[in-house]
């Protein structure tokens, strides 16, 4: 995620949205994370103004919706009894609402709504072809396992909420603190909380333990962030509150709950004064205390008003692109099976026609019984040949009910648990430095894992590690930073009396360092102690000694003992500039609400802080005003050059000069990959100081505009300021990022950086970690205007031959061969039509394209004809790097791919502002970084590293493709067949629609018979081991030509799946012909011939054999003898004794051998036949894999026999 340096080059543009270590910053990046949460209505991405970023950052609180929170006085805040208590609940049904619910939510499948008609239609006594009971087995299986699921997934999360509800607090009654269950917790009551206890609800500090009102706490709870934050209790309240009472009474205005954990605005009346509340004086529910004995609060949302839980929504769900093909093709055996009916229906009407007057003695339509029983002579139900053949097409559609395969749902379900699990124990991905595993957190997209063509990433803390190093300073227009050294090493001799152990070491520059010391009063020596000064108390960064003490070596005895301190705050950037400024003599050791205490140089210097800036993303800077002991007021202020450089002081030649330096200096920090930010200060004389404050207190306590009127306030003290310097700070690359960017640049996916950091340091990221690289051409769109964006993107169309291009035509190239596939070992090589993306015409260099977020304002919300030109120019490029952008911006890129092209997108990212893009994106990764699991929380899937998506993708990606993709194709053959069988019995049985089947047979077959191997294999089965996968990335782009799954091989399949039906059906038929087998016992045959043939069919298909696939695939085939010889030992079964007496013939046996042979013998040709003269990139790679395997092992005997 991006920090101070993601600016915007004009004000008047749109406001970037980033994360630091800030508040109200913090605010408008959780503002956007609102307004992209309804990210399936995305259609173009809106231009954030200034005015709308002051309207939610104000929340536009009035006093007639304000909330009124009486201290300590629950009955009068709730006298209307309209606030919700503090009980929560997460937990989607009740025992009254489960039943219906469930079933409503599950009868969403149109597949499951097909199968209910069925089934009712089953009931009728013209239709009921099945026995109704059985009829009703498959749909009532699959709805009670899914219920079954989501039953126990909703107990687990009423026990949560049981728990959660039932744990106490203590709450003031009658003037004493008593326990109190959470769930009987109101609004207005005064709540005492221990350190590492759990906040119950929201509530508004009182006072602390602490005598000027500070308190830590931990909100990992709330948004992942381990680092711990400061909340203060006013000083007003502070005196009236002890640990063993509260005596304090008033009145809260707050505003009405809202989602924003970011930011809360009210006023306290108390004693007779007014002062105001900020989000720095409450604490939320979920949070934890630390570091601190003990805090007192009135709780002011309670239950499902607090911010935690109306930031409880779930991601939006995702559906994978194989099942949206899988509907396709479930339309089209639909209507298949429309077209088997109505043959059978016409059939009936024709026979009917022929026959009406030997209807009586004909077979299948007799009028009358025949036999001596007490219907002798009666008439059966005959309905005329109109209604009769209307009842045979619904009893046809009853017969060939599993064309549709329901199974299949299930199926998938659990070879995608089973593929999870897989993914989640992989030892490759698991990131021993933060100790979190691979989280696969939405379990309906694992195949789209093996079709990525688009990945959108973010930088800092994605590509990078989000941990920064202060590199480089520029401190009145000199350099440092050219040579470092470990500050033990250097600083010794120099720092005298008392010194600081930081947690981790800090390399200074003794040159700089011999500035600090030296006794001169010049500019150079006052610029620097001011520079370091700014660094170590503009921040909001909280000092914790860790109390122990350390030997400095080769120092004297006085100052050998050195005391531990380390550093929590909310931005990572700010933690390294107070470390870098205590490495250099400035430790800041002591934080209150009302002052700071540095340690400089072993003397404490303490500040009293007047007021607070904090950053936000519109002023892109932060200041604090402090006085110093000789009561000397400054402001320091430090932030993004391109906001720093225009409200500097221009009042002297040498000003200037060192204004160009400095830029100077910051243009070379930004080339070497660093992070930069500007720092500066100026004196406030006593008018100033005093309007200044009477400006700040009247805005901090205005319950309208706040926000607007304290930019405003900063604005009048954050100008004319004295440049004092700069600072570089480096954020590493993360370990394996180049070879894995590399990696999925051969696998024909484009990875595009979207960042917020400037130009300058994105593309010095970009070169480091090989995304750019030296032979690129750079095409670079900085625009300032609509008309300026549309003149850059068109020139360089014009200039690099960019074409536009149909829609049709996109996906027609976005779905092209990506080269040939060069695989040693003496095996064949094909040759693929060869397209290489990123290539301009009439020259051999590659494109990258790098535009700020300025630009895509501008073409982002304009007319399709912008837009169009961005989608054409930025497809034909292999590289590009979007700087300086907003999350709904990343969203809004994302959104261009989806909309223009067929081409599945993957974004990552590791923090709030990542969240858009996202859930955007058709599959989701969060990183579990430095900066809370937002990310995470949003994803469809987490890891610890970026490097790992290179396994995800390469590997299991293309695995669960090709596994899942397989099992669609399976599914449809396996139940065509057997349909396809009935049907020409049918044809064969005067369109009777009766079956040689029992109904049980029908039934377990889809459900018993052949469903268990092809779960065994959609997990286990492996085209390809990982070593390949990851050796040769081109062999991924099968996924981008749909190999695996396509229109074409399902219409292969079904010809395929007909001239099995055919041979299954006649071949007995021919066999037994001049035999005297019953219906019952040809029956039997069919089905136990059909159950074979499907397995042995999926037998030639593993890639991987295993002994549990073994065990699956032949063991189902003894199962279904097993229950036929069941069903066949009962009695009152028409089938009964059948199995037995087939068994005993060798033509039984025969016969299934003949069938298995001729139905699968085109197949087997036709797979010998393409591979040796067709084979596929994947085939070639699987010829040289067995052939090393061959090769290793004939070498290993050879050693073992010499």
């Amino acid at each position: 995620m991006e920090l101070h340096d993601a600016t915007t080059n004009s004000s008047s543009t749109s406001v970037p949205f980033e994360i630091s270590g800030s508040s109200s910053q913090q605010h408008v990046v959780h503002h956007d994370n609102r307004l992209s949460s309804n990210h399936n209505n995305y259609s173009k991405p809106q231009r954030v103004r200034h005015k709308s970023s002051v309207q939610f950052d104000d929340a536009l609180l009035h006093d007639d919706s304000a909330r009124l929170i009486y201290i300590n006085d629950p009955k009068r805040t709730d006298d209307k009894c309209e606030l919700p208590g503090n009980e929560i609940r997460t937990s989607k049904y009740t025992i009254v609402t489960f039943l219906p619910k469930n079933l409503f939510i599950q009868f969403h499948r149109v597949a499951y709504l097909y199968f209910l008609a069925i089934a009712a239609l089953n009931q009728l006594p013209p239709l009921a072809v099945f026995g109704r009971t059985v009829s009703l087995f498959p749909l009532l299986f699959v709805l009670c396992v899914t219920a079954i699921k989501d039953g126990y997934e909703d107990w687990r999360r009423h026990r949560s909420d049981r728990n959660e509800n039932n744990r106490e607090s203590l709450v003031l009654q009658h003037d004493d603190f008593r326990p109190k269950k959470w769930k009987n917790i109101q609004a207005g009551e005064v709540v005492k909380i221990f350190a590492d206890e759990t906040i119950p609800a929201d509530m508004v500090l009182l006072g602390t333990s602490d005598q000027s009102g500070l308190a830590y706490i931990q909100t990992m709870n709330l948004d992942g962030e381990s680092n711990l934050k400061t909340r203060y209790a006013k000083q007003e309240t502070t005196a009236a509150v002890s640990s063993e009472a509260c005596r304090v009474s008033g009145v809260i205005r707050c505003e009405q709950p809202n989602r924003n954990i970011y930011e809360f605005t009210a006023n306290m009346e108390f004693n007779g004064l007014k002062f105001s509340l900020s989000q720095s004086n409450i604490v939320l529910r979920g949070c934890q205390l630390k570091n601190t004995d003990w805090i007192i609060g009135v709780v002011v949302y309670a239950g499902q008003d607090t911010k935690a839980m109306m930031n409880s929504t779930p991601s939006p769900s995702k559906r994978s692109k194989l099942e949206s093909y899988m509907n396709r093709e479930t339309l089209w055996l639909s209507i298949f099976l429309f077209i088997m009916c109505l043959v059978v229906a016409i059939g009936m009407c024709l026979w009917l026609v022929r026959h009406n007057s030997q209807l009586d003695t004909l077979p299948y339509y007799r009028k009358r019984y025949f036999n001596n029983g007490p219907d002798n002579r009666k008439r059966y139900k005959y309905y005329g040949i109109p209604m009769e053949a209307f009842f045979s097409f619904l009893s046809s559609i009853i017969v060939f009910q599993i064309m549709i395969p329901i199974s299949l749902y299930i199926t998938m379900e659990l070879v995608r648990l089973g593929q999870s699990y897989f993914m989640i124990e992989d030892g490759d991905m698991y990131d021993a430095n933060s100790g979190s595993r691979f989280q696969c957190r939405s379990l309906n997209i694992n195949e789209d894992l093996g079709q990525i063509r688009y990945v959108f990433s973010d930088k800092t803390g994605t590509l990078t590690e989000n941990k920064m190093e202060f590199q480089r300073a520029s401190v009145y227009g000199k350099n440092y930073g050219n040579s470092l050294v470990v500050a033990d090493d250097t600083a010794a001799p120099v720092i005298p009396r008392r010194r600081w152990k930081l947690k981790s070491e800090i390399r200074v520059d003794s040159e700089l360092l011999t500035v600090l010391q030296s006794e001169s009063h010049g500019d150079d020596r006052i610029a620097a102690h001011e520079f370091f000064l700014t660094l170590a108390a503009c921040n909001t960064v909280i000092p914790i000694p860790t109390g122990g003490t350390f030997s400095s070596p080769g120092t004297s005895e006085s100052d050998e003992d050195m005391e531990g301190i380390e550093y929590q705050g909310e931005s990572p950037d700010e933690q390294a500039l107070v470390s870098a400024a205590s490495a250099y003599g400035y430790t800041l050791f002591e934080r209150t609400s009302g002052h700071i205490v540095i340690d400089v140089n072993g003397e404490k210097l303490r500040l009293d802080v007047l007021g607070l800036h904090e950053f936000d993303s519109v002023r892109k800077r932060m200041s604090v005003v402090i006085r110093f002991p000789n009561n000397v007021v400054k402001v320091l202020v430090k932030g993004a050059d391109t906001t720093m450089f225009s409200i500097l002081a221009n009042d002297s030649e040498s000003h200037n000069t060192i204004r160009d330096v400095t830029q100077s200096h910051l243009n070379e920090y930004s080339s070497l990959g660093l992070r930069t930010l500007v720092v500066a200060s100026r004196d406030l004389s006593d008018a100033e100081l005093e309007e200044w404050q009477s400006m700040y207190e009247e805005a901090s306590t205005s319950l309208h505009e706040r926000a607007a009127k304290l930019r405003q306030t900063a604005a009048f003290i954050e100008c004319n300021l004295k440049l004092l310097g700069a600072t570089g700070i480096e954020d590493k690359l993360q370990e394996g990022v180049p070879e894995a960017i590399e990696s999925l640049r051969q696998a024909g996916i484009k990875v595009w950086v979207l960042t917020g950091d400037k130009q300058e340091t994105a593309i010095s990221i970009g070169l480091s970690c090989k995304l750019l690289t030296a032979d690129m051409q750079q095409i670079i769109i900085n625009g300032t205007s609509e008309a300026d964006c549309r003149n850059l993107l068109g020139d360089a169309k014009a200039k690099y031959g960019v074409r536009s291009s149909s829609n049709q035509n996109r996906k027609q190239k976005s779905n092209a061969g990506l080269g040939d596939l060069d695989i040693p070992n003496g095996s064949k090589s094909l040759s693929l039509p060869k397209w290489n993306p990123g290539q301009e015409e009439g020259t051999t260099a590659p494109l990258a394209l790098i535009i700020d977020g300025n630009s895509l304002v501008y073409i982002l919300e304009k007319e399709l004809e912008s837009e169009a030109s961005l989608f054409d120019l930025a497809t034909s490029c292999r590289v590009v790097l979007c700087c300086r952008v907003a999350p709904l911006q990343k969203a809004g890129i994302v959104a261009l791919i989806k909309s223009r092209t067929d081409d599945m997108t993957l974004a990552i990212g590791d923090g709030a502002n990542d969240v858009s893009m996202i859930q955007m994106a058709d599959v989701g990764v969060g990183i579990c970084g430095q900066e809370g699991r937002q990310a995470v929380m949003a994803s469809d899937f987490a890891m610890g590293q970026f490097q790992f998506l290179k396994k995800l993708l390469l590997v299991h990606g293309h695995w669960n493709y090709q596994r899942v993709a397989y099992l669609i194709l399976y599914n449809f053959y396996r139940n065509a067949v057997f349909v396809l069988m009935l049907f020409w019995y049918i044809l064969c049985t005067a369109f009777s629609t009766t079956s040689a089947l029992t109904d049980w047979s029908s039934v377990f077959y889809s459900v018993i018979y052949t469903s268990v191997p092809t779960i065994f294999v959609g997990i286990l089965d492996k085209d390809l081991s990982h070593r390949t996968l990851l050796k040769y990335p081109k062999l991924y782009t099968a996924g981008h030509r749909q190999e695996a799954y396509n229109l074409h091989l399902f219409w292969i399949t079904m010809i395929d799946t007909v001239w099995q039906s055919l041979v299954l059906f006649y071949t007995p038929l021919f066999t037994y012909k001049d035999s005297a087998i019953d219906i019952w016992s040809m029956g039997s045959l069919w089905t136990i011939a059909v159950v074979i043939l499907v397995n042995v069919h999926l037998a030639m298909d593993i890639n991987r054999w295993v002994l549990i696939t073994h065990a699956a695939v032949w063991g189902s085939i003894i199962i279904t003898y097993g229950c036929m010889i069941v069903l066949d030992s009962i009695p009152v079964f028409p089938n009964y004794w059948t199995i037995y007496r087939l068994a005993v013939s060798p033509t039984y046996w025969i016969t299934i051998l003949l069938i298995i042979i001729v139905a699968l013998l085109p197949r087997f040709t036709c797979k010998v036949v393409c591979q040796i003269f067709w084979p596929s990139d994947i085939q070639i790679a699987r010829e040289a894999e067995l052939l090393r395997k061959r090769h290793n092992h004939v070498q290993s005997r050879q050693q073992v026999s010499s």
